[in-house]
């Protein structure tokens, strides 16, 4: 006989449906009455689990910088290559799009929550250092040829990059309405930054990887 899955309890239920609700029409658009009205639920039932919406963002947040824990983590016992890269932006992207409510509203969610701020700024900082080791391993390896202000230099453009591409690409559209962005264009802008400092097979190699992404 099949096991049973075990119903969602409404935490997690409030938690699912905040997150579609954010990424439809951002954060400082939906309140706790729409997550409420989508559920079915009273407002009261809700407010037992979040006291506001603020703590339902936290909590995404939470489970954000859980998913790319595991990203930022250089591979054990060896240098790393460029197809660590190339897995790192892929499994990235995929990622923010996930939890795009976060970048659909940067600015305006930040002003607004200070812990939220400090906390985002940390995740910032620990995708800089992984692009970081990234780089040095391969100028270790002989695979890319770049000098430490260069590597930091670098590093500081992929996290920009990164965080305001879906800005970008929503203002430069010419179809305002259009709801996902490109990550794929994304991660390609992102190689095309690091593909001039790589030599020899890895830079052949990385132009392969990124024709999967144009």
């Amino acid at each position: 006989m099949a096991e049973r899955k075990r119903p969602r309890r409404t935490r997690e239920r409030i938690v699912e449906t905040s997150l579609q609700l954010f990424n439809r029409h951002g954060a400082p658009n939906v309140t706790t009455a729409d997550i409420a009205d989508e559920m079915g639920i009273s407002p009261g039932n809700l407010y037992y689990h979040f006291r506001n919406k603020d703590q339902i963002i936290a909590e995404l947040f939470a489970a954000f910088e859980q998913r790319l824990d595991g990203l930022f983590a250089a591979p054990a016992g060896r240098l790393a290559d460029v197809e660590d890269l190339w897995l790192v932006l892929h499994l990235l992207f995929e990622a923010m799009w996930d939890y795009r409510f976060v970048y659909r509203d940067l600015d305006e969610m930040l002003s607004r929550d200070q812990r939220l701020a400090s906390r985002f700024s940390r995740l910032v900082d620990r995708g800089r250092r992984t692009t970081q080791k990234l780089c040095a391993d391969m100028v270790a390896a002989g695979a890319m040829e770049a000098s430490e202000s260069e590597i930091s230099a670098l590093a500081d453009n992929v996290a920009l990059v990164a965080t305001y591409w879906m800005s970008y690409q929503k203002i430069a559209s010419s179809d305002h309405r259009r709801e996902a962005p490109s990550l794929d264009r994304a991660a390609h802008q992102v190689l095309s930054l690091i593909a001039p400092f790589l030599r020899g097979p890895s830079r052949t190699l990385l132009a392969r990887l990124s024709q999967g992404y144009l």
